[in-house]
């Protein structure tokens, strides 16, 4: 073999190194990537929990947790609990014309893809109206307003008639007697803006027609004010399941109370779990960063050490080529 058939040989297999190295420092970041990411969705998952607010759910008899909730957020004004489900989260209702703020913003007023449950703006803070909704995220691990699509099922819906609605000091009783599925655009569902008698007929007789699941048992008339909780659906394009309350002045008992306080587990209120979060960003680049440059340059190191004999020999090669040359 000839002097330029061995240069060219040992180039190419320095070649074939450098691109095994670029292939295994890829893989590292995809696979660290998939790593980060299960963990980033787990944490939104985490922070969207209902525990993370269960320091602040108020009580008639002692408002104050619930205040300095409001302390932090002024557009806190209500807390929602369904019995027998994960629903158990304070209410928000953004600024004029505005359904869109607390779509990825929490009640704490951070940057958050779980959001807030929070009240259509066109509708008054006392309840006064005739239809009055809380939107929420439908979220994996039933959380925020992800449990809704368990309705469905008719055992689920028929074992989960009760909630209670806090607001104004007071608590009211919530007696759940549909359920529906329809679709984002669907203006009579969703239009609060109902006042006559005859409309509000109307727009009762829509919702009965549209459940899946009704309560037979329980006369609503045009006399009660209703409460819709409302979530994305995947069964339908842009569609939508609502479940539906009238309010009442009686509170109803939870039948699915029990104290356990000991063993429940209650995430970081206001920022995710552990040490990563409260770190700069920067910090957290270079710690990702940090491994990655390491593992590459370890490989450079061994693939250096590897060749160092026939760097030594490729020398001697392009030595005599140019004194051949010359």
């Amino acid at each position: 073999m000839s002097k330029g058939e061995k240069a060219g040989t040992f180039l190419c297999k320095i070649s074939k190194e450098i691109v095994n190295i670029i292939a295994t420092i890829m893989v590292l970041l995809l696979l660290l990537y998939s790593v980060f990411s299960v963990w980033d969705i787990r944490q939104v998952h985490l922070i969207a929990s209902s525990a993370n607010y269960t320091p602040f759910r108020p009580t008639e008899e002692d408002a104050l947790s619930f205040e300095e909730l409001q302390a932090i957020n002024p557009e806190v004004f209500a807390w929602l609990t369904v019995f027998g489900t994960n629903i158990d989260y304070p209410i928000v209702q953004g600024d004029e014309h505005d359904n869109l703020k607390y779509v990825n913003t929490n009640v704490f007023l951070e940057h958050s893809p779980s959001g807030a449950i929070f009240m259509d703006w066109k509708n008054a803070l006392d309840f006064s109206d005739f239809k009055s909704v809380f939107y929420g995220h439908d979220m994996e691990n039933d959380v925020k307003f992800g449990e809704l699509r368990h309705y469905h099922d008719f055992e689920f819906f028929d074992a989960r008639r009760y909630g209670t609605l806090f607001f104004d000091g007071q608590t009211k009783g919530l007696e759940f007697f549909a359920f529906l599925h329809t679709n984002a655009y669907d203006t009579k569902t969703f239009n609060v803006a109902v006042y006559e008698p005859d409309d509000k007929q109307i727009h009762l007789n829509n919702l009965l027609e549209l459940s899946i699941h009704i309560r037979e048992d329980v006369d609503v008339t045009i006399e009660d004010r209703l409460l819709l909780l409302s979530t994305c659906s995947d069964l339908t394009t842009h569609g939508r399941d609502v479940l539906i309350a009238r309010i009442t002045d009686e509170v109803p008992d939870n039948p699915f109370y029990i104290e356990d306080t000991d063993n429940r587990i209650m995430a970081t209120v206001g920022e995710l779990p552990g040490v990563w979060t409260r770190l700069p960003m920067i910090m957290r680049i270079m710690l990702v960063a940090l491994p990655l440059l390491l593992i590459a340059l370890m490989c450079v190191l061994i693939i250096k050490k590897k060749s160092k004999k026939q760097k030594a020999i490729l020398g001697i090669i392009f030595r005599d080529l140019a004194k051949e040359m010359n």
